[in-house]
């Protein structure tokens, strides 16, 4: 098993947000695409990086590491897909390929591939919306890197019965986010009680998600639609029809360089193993010291990962 080691705690691993630096290089946009407003964050000059958020996050989740690849000669920008962020969150929409399609259109609409096909990275969810585009759209990506994911419908199930406490934790909420309606009347006017959980819950360097952190995650998914909207991608994809679907794009296996890490207090090798099965030209495996939050737990490791990946 290939492991990357983080330096945990130590300042050499850990970032303090500098918004004022921040925006004196970045700026929020728009774009329509479609019927839905997209929103984005963008910054930096050069070949285009497209970063890509997972639930409950925005794409505040790569705001350590924008910076840097920005000052590596690279336009960098972390999109909100439908639902997430500030992003438009419509009532239906959330299977992998309309998401997937949502962001094919955006990169035309953007000149994001006017010079070639794109660097992409995922976290979480969004490790599963770009595969599913790579998968559909295989002219638009050109290296991918995914991070702390498992892959429904192609990652092998856990095996059956009673699953340990430190299992339980992880996954609860593959179960209760798909049920209909019921995380909605419980979470509503609670946000922030169920993020601060669901944080604290997945973190190995607690420190990573600050309080102000927290606020702008609450900002976001207590927007009206917005717990719905998170929760509608789970309701998509686990079911007969999500599942069979990324069944099916497994059967074309991807011929572009692909990059998948796991955290140790996270998916771990699993990632890795699973894009083995559907991909020929594949690097990664298990970031040590590392809870499931990886741009925010270890951003100078990830800095370095996609900066020597993309520039091979």
């Amino acid at each position: 098993m290939n492991t990357f080691h983080t330096t945990g705690t130590t300042a050499q691993n850990q970032r303090d947000f500098d918004a004022h630096a921040f925006w004196q290089q970045f700026q929020h946009r728009e774009a329509q695409v479609g019927s839905i407003r997209l929103h984005y964050v963008e910054g930096g000059q050069g070949r285009p990086l497209l970063l890509i958020p997972g639930w409950p996050q925005s794409w505040y989740t790569w705001r350590h590491v924008m910076p840097a690849l920005a000052a590596s000669d690279r336009r960098v920008i972390a999109i909100d897909p439908r639902g997430l962020g500030d992003s438009d969150k419509p009532i239906a929409g959330y299977d992998l390929a309309t998401v997937a399609q949502d962001l094919h259109q955006f990169a035309l609409q953007t000149g994001l591939m006017s010079h070639g096909a794109l660097d992409v990275a995922g976290h979480d969810i969004g490790a599963w919306i770009s595969y599913a585009w790579v998968a559909d759209w295989p002219g638009d990506i050109g290296r991918l890197a995914l991070y702390d994911a498992a892959l429904p419908g192609i990652t092998p199930p856990p095996p059956a019965g009673v699953l340990s406490e430190e299992g339980n934790i992880r996954t609860w909420h593959f179960g209760f986010n798909r049920l209909a309606d019921l995380p909605e009347l419980l979470v509503e006017g609670r946000e922030r009680a169920y993020l601060d959980w669901l944080f604290r819950a997945k973190l190995r360097i607690s420190s990573a998600i600050t309080a102000a952190d927290l606020d702008e995650y609450t900002r976001v998914f207590s927007a009206p639609g917005a717990a719905r909207a998170g929760f509608a991608y789970y309701r998509a994809l686990f079911n007969g029809d999500g599942l069979e679907q990324n069944r099916r794009r497994a059967t074309r296996r991807l011929s572009i360089p692909v990059m998948a890490w796991g955290a140790s207090d996270g998916v771990g090798n699993i990632l890795l193993d699973t894009i083995r099965y559907i991909a020929d030209d594949v690097r990664g495996g298990t970031i040590e010291a590392c809870g499931h939050y990886v741009p925010e737990e270890a951003p100078e490791t990830v800095i370095r990962q996609l900066a020597e990946f993309f520039t091979e």
